[in-house]
């Protein structure tokens, strides 16, 4: 017998099964709620019937029913046909009363113990009714088999095909409550998913349900169950967008080209937010199911750092307002070193500059550009770092990636260039995405270049050709990526601060500068000379500057900059940068070099 608070916790399937078993209650399409009081209905009407039936039968019964026990195994009948047919009947009734049992287990030890009370002969008939020993069962089912073979002869054969459908009715009855195999039960096509559907029967497990404890597993041992691993795993990664419409969240550790951790997003979500390419999406994952290959995304918790909601009425990059750099990067605080404190005073960085570095070899670009990026992270936590390498040494790879707190991305000169032109275009859309949210994001790129090079290996002919082997159309798309940086009003900020190569001996590489001098407003440029004196930063002050410096510095520090660049003029680069590097060496931060220049 059941009581409600056990049936509460039970699943919406073991409530069916038990419907299923009483035969009488409809469970197909029912609410949980409605099935328990259907069953606890069923539980006092089953209850009720058995009191009225041992109210109605007679004392002077037992002694009737004693007697017939005794006549069947003292007296032979004369036709051996009726003794089956008693016996076959008797077992039928052992198989009902034993399946009651098995069904609810609670209704009989109360009839049991009711019957007990009441009559101590119908107790003692019941016991051997309700103990069912299969094997002692079975035994006798193949005995009454033979003699019927035996009298065969004899009987009509229509009336023999009867028995054996009777005996074979008796030995599938007791069996099936054990296996208890519901057709209408869950279709489980995949263990981390329950269809409770009962119309889909097509693809029953047939591992299920077979415990003959299923009812009662809370309380004891618990079955083989299936995993649930649904919800458990959040994965982020920046999504790629494909021709057909769904897409892929790619990982950062594999630079954002193709790898085994892709997370797949299907139209629908990608619709429903108004995810675009680039997009940093955080979210949780469940396994794949059979015959998928990727990890489908089940639920977006986060959008480039912010809620769904808000992120689906942004407004796109490219209809921004774009305007000068007004606030500057410290350069010159926490992990500074002479060549950042050099830079924040001829030419300061603020937030969405475009900012190039022309270098020629050896002259220590990239270790510039690592201190850079160690002084950004250092006094702007809040600035979004992204060091981007583009046909790079692997050995400057892995130096960069152990010593910039940052997002390093890159692209070693041993990959295809097509690999370097959608890392390239994967970064950029990133960037994108984040500043249309409202963040600040740096990429320093080493260096363009080399990237300009790899789209113009990329890019299809298209017949015009420049000087140096360079296609007429091939410089537009790292024009472009380029030409994002942009400080937003009422918004985020893209800086970008690339290297470019000179004196290289390659015409290529002078046609390609020459394209994108003028474009920034900010340029350092780097000399030969001065790294040949093992002077570093080898910076030619004269020749670097910022475009509107004056919105980044303030009023008293730009009129002693100007006293400055004035003294500088009448030296070449090489003294310049020896005066300067000496007068740094002995000050500890630009507020004391700038005073120390009355003396």
């Amino acid at each position: 017998m059941f009581d409600i608070s056990a049936l509460k916790e039970m699943k919406l399937s073991e409530l069916q099964q038990i419907a299923k078993a009483a035969k009488t209650i409809k469970f197909t399409g029912v609410k949980k709620e409605v099935l328990i009081a259907n069953i606890l209905d069923f539980q006092k009407s089953l209850a009720a019937e058995n009191v009225t039936e041992e109210k109605a039968i007679p004392v002077a019964d037992a002694d009737d029913t004693a007697k017939r026990a005794r006549i069947v195994p003292a007296k032979k009948p004369a036709n051996p046909k009726i003794k089956a047919k008693v016996a076959v009947e008797k077992e039928e009734q052992v198989v009902e009363k034993d399946s009651e049992k098995l069904d609810f287990p609670a209704e009989e030890v109360v009839a049991k113990e009711e019957l007990k009370a009441e009559n101590e002969a119908v107790a003692v008939e019941k016991p051997k009714a309700v103990k069912f020993n299969k094997a002692t069962y079975e035994k006798k089912i193949a005995l009454k088999k033979d003699k019927e073979n035996k009298d065969a002869g004899t009987e009509n054969p229509v009336a023999a095909e009867g028995k054996q459908e009777d005996a074979v009715a008796e030995v599938v009855a007791p069996a099936a409550p054990q296996k208890k195999i519901n057709p209408n039960q869950q279709n489980k096509q995949n263990p981390n998913q329950q269809n409770q559907n009962s119309n889909q029967n097509g693809n029953q497990n047939p591992n299920q349900n077979q415990n003959p404890n299923f009812k009662n597993k809370k309380n004891n041992n618990f079955r083989d169950s299936d995993f649930e691993f649904d919800g458990i795993i959040e994965s982020e990664g920046v999504l790629e967008m494909m021709p057909d419409g769904y897409g892929f969240l790619r990982s950062s550790d594999y630079n954002y080209l193709a790898s085994p951790d892709d997370i797949y997003l299907s139209t629908s979500q990608i619709r429903l937010f108004g995810l675009k390419t680039g997009d940093t999406v955080k979210g949780v994952v469940r396994p794949p199911k059979e015959g998928e290959k990727f990890f489908p995304l089940v639920r977006v918790l986060k959008i480039n750092g912010h809620d769904p909601q808000v992120v689906r009425d942004r407004i796109s990059f490219e209809h921004l307002t774009p305007i000068f750099p007004s606030e500057k990067f410290k350069l010159a605080e926490r992990d500074s070193s002479i060549s950042t404190r050099i830079i924040d005073l001829f030419s300061p960085i603020g937030k969405g500059q475009r900012g190039m570095i022309v270098a020629q070899p050896k002259t220590g670009k990239t270790v510039l550009l690592k201190e850079i990026a160690n002084a950004i992270a250092a006094n702007h936590p809040e600035v979004y770092l992204i060091v981007l390498l583009i046909d790079e040494r692997p050995e400057e790879v892995t130096d960069m990636q152990r010593s910039v707190r940052g997002e390093v991305i890159a692209s070693t000169f041993d990959r295809e260039p097509q690999e370097h032109v959608k890392i390239a275009n994967i970064v950029l859309e990133k960037s994108k995405r984040l500043v249309e949210c409202g963040h600040d994001v740096v990429i320093l790129l080493d260096s363009i270049t080399r990237l300009a090079r790899a789209y113009n290996t990329v890019q299809p002919a298209s017949g015009k050709v420049l000087s140096g082997g360079v296609d007429a159309n091939a410089l537009q798309k790292p024009k472009r990526f380029f030409g994002a940086a942009r400080n937003v009003e009422k918004g985020g900020s893209l800086s970008i601060i690339a290297t470019a190569l000179t004196e290289t001996g390659s015409k290529m590489d002078e046609v390609i500068f020459e394209e994108f001098k003028g474009t920034g407003n900010m340029e350092l440029q780097l000399d030969r000379k001065i790294a040949n004196k093992r002077i570093f930063p080898a910076v030619d002050l004269t020749s670097s500057s910022t475009r509107r410096d004056d919105l980044l510095l303030d009023k008293d520090t730009l009129q002693r900059m100007w006293i400055m660049r004035k003294y500088l003029s009448d030296m070449n680069p090489v003294e310049a940068m020896e005066f300067i590097n000496d007068r740094f060496k002995k000050t500890r931060n630009n507020e004391e070099f700038l005073i120390s220049m009355n003396d």
